[in-house]
């Protein structure tokens, strides 16, 4: 493939992203100053991977970036959904941060639903282990709730801290995996 057709797949690729004008003409110069330093373009266009690799990388970054900057849950896992896509990192990091959210907010979930189901809602010890439960159905035979109505104050402070905590912990990764090595 001649530089040319990289830089025009390039172009496609990366149709619709804010700077893609500007990422095609940083990667023109990085090109040609590499030719003019004595490397093949080949090699060159080959240490920069295919297009399609590249373009998905300034994609992902852009999403990275965004999600570090938003710092909702929401934002941060849309841009760990884009990682995710890329690198086996990136699944990793996505998964801790689901299971995350998810417990924080089946704990807050719990707080809110106590009240409106407080003879179901709550935190039980059920003849197989503990159960986080939202209210909905009857507990097991033999179940006993085991936090009563302290599962609203402890559900709430619970889940906020472990909400706040997965969030915290996903943007770290973000930054650690958007640093470029020098």
């Amino acid at each position: 493939m001649s530089q040319e057709e990289y830089l025009r797949t390039l172009r496609r690729r990366l149709r619709g992203f804010d700077d893609a004008d500007d990422i095609v003409d940083e990667i023109r110069s990085h090109i040609v100053e590499k030719i003019e330093g004595g490397a093949n373009a080949d090699d060159v266009l080959a240490r920069l991977g295919t297009a399609d690799e590249l373009a998905s990388r300034y994609v992902a970054d852009a999403a990275l970036a965004r999600a570090e900057v938003s710092r909702t849950p929401i934002g941060v896992l849309e841009g760990l959904f884009r990682w995710a896509t890329l690198s086996v990192t990136g699944i990793f990091v996505l998964t801790v941060t689901i299971v995350g959210y998810f417990i924080g907010a089946s704990l807050l979930l719990t707080a809110i639903l106590k009240p409106f189901h407080p003879q179901t809602a709550g935190l039980w010890s059920v003849p197989d282990g503990i159960s986080l439960r939202l209210g909905f159905g009857t507990p097991p035979p033999g179940a006993t709730d085991i936090a009563g109505w302290w599962i609203v104050p402890a559900g709430i402070i619970a889940g906020t801290i472990v909400v706040a905590l997965t969030t915290r912990y996903a943007l770290w990764c973000v930054r650690r995996a958007r640093v470029v090595p020098r």
